[in-house]
């Protein structure tokens, strides 16, 4: 699995200044969307709908400017709807896990698509995990455990909060990759865009059949703006115009920021406080997450949310 990842690190990677922000600014958009899941009084699906509504006009715009010669043929179509329901049930359990559990917990356990693409990786190459994969899967699994253990002390409902963040990274890798399969031969934008068009009604229905309040009330449509716009564009926008200026090692080292600002939101915004024990928890699941990003192929590296 390290092969192509290998083949990339021997670039001559030449980021500047602007690369370097981006990549910090996209990273530090993403960590603070479940900050505007929690101000916005939709429901918590209703919300993971006008995320992919909203944009979806600048992102067609955005893929009407690809120039990738290919069309959408029925396999790619096929590809592109399985990614949309993927991603829709990853919102659908993220957004509700936000709200159960603390902000640093939602985004690093939702981060652990890398971890499940690396065990999916050894699966289809039937074999046993290397060692520093092996490190990677013990460090999950010890920093998972005390981190739910952590929760569980709290209120069980905060543990429903983890298990479902959980769920929601086990869901990004199921969009992931077929994404990454209909990417071949279709633009960034062009199969985000579609996936938006395809997951956007499951959202709808959920919500409804769930009987969601879709409109915003009180708080308004700031907080939903917000969530859509850092989101589903602008740290898309500004992960895709850097990712090709870095080495997968410091990718995954700005990826770690989002649940350090997410504590960090938490903290100030919500009086969410971390113990020793949380610290060690999140470290470790950190380290795991960092050793799967460095065993990833660069192509298929997940980028959260």
């Amino acid at each position: 699995m390290g092969s192509a990842t290998g083949a990339m690190d021997k670039n001559d990677f030449q980021p500047g200044a602007w690369h370097f922000a981006a990549l910090l600014g996209g990273n530090a958009a993403l960590a603070i969307g479940p900050w505007f899941v929690r101000l916005a009084d939709t429901g918590p699906v209703s919300l993971g709908f006008w995320r992919l509504l909203l944009p979806l006009p600048i992102l067609l715009l955005l893929a009407r400017r690809e120039s990738s010669g290919q069309r959408l043929d029925r396999r790619r179509a096929m590809w592109i709807a399985f990614a949309g329901i993927a991603f829709a049930l990853d919102l659908v359990a993220w957004h509700i896990g936000i709200h159960l559990t603390r902000l640093g917990n939602s985004v690093l356990l939702a981060n652990s698509g890398s971890l499940f693409l690396m065990i999916w990786g050894l699966f289809q190459l039937r074999r046993a995990p290397h060692a520093n994969e092996a490190a990677a899967i013990v460090a999950a699994l010890a920093g998972g455990a005390i981190l739910l253990g952590r929760s569980f002390e709290i209120s069980p409902e905060t543990l429903v909060g983890d298990l479902l963040c959980l769920t929601a990274g086990a869901f990004y890798v199921l969009y992931l990759i077929p994404a990454q399969r209909a990417r071949q031969g279709l633009g960034q934008w062009t199969v985000l865009s579609l996936v938006s068009i395809a997951g956007a009604p499951v959202l709808l229905a959920i919500a409804l059949a769930a009987g969601e309040p879709v409109l915003p009330g009180a708080a308004g449509w700031l907080p939903v703006v917000a969530m859509a716009t850092t989101g589903q564009l602008v740290g898309q926008a500004l992960i895709v115009y850097s990712l090709r200026h870095f080495p997968p090692l410091i990718i995954g080292l700005a990826l770690l920021t989002q649940p350090a600002l997410a504590a960090l939101v938490g903290w100030l915004a919500f009086r969410e406080t971390l113990a020793p024990a949380d610290f060690l928890g999140m470290g470790l699941v950190a380290a795991a997450l960092l050793i799967a990003k460095l065993a990833e192929p660069r192509a298929a590296a997940p980028r959260r949310r």
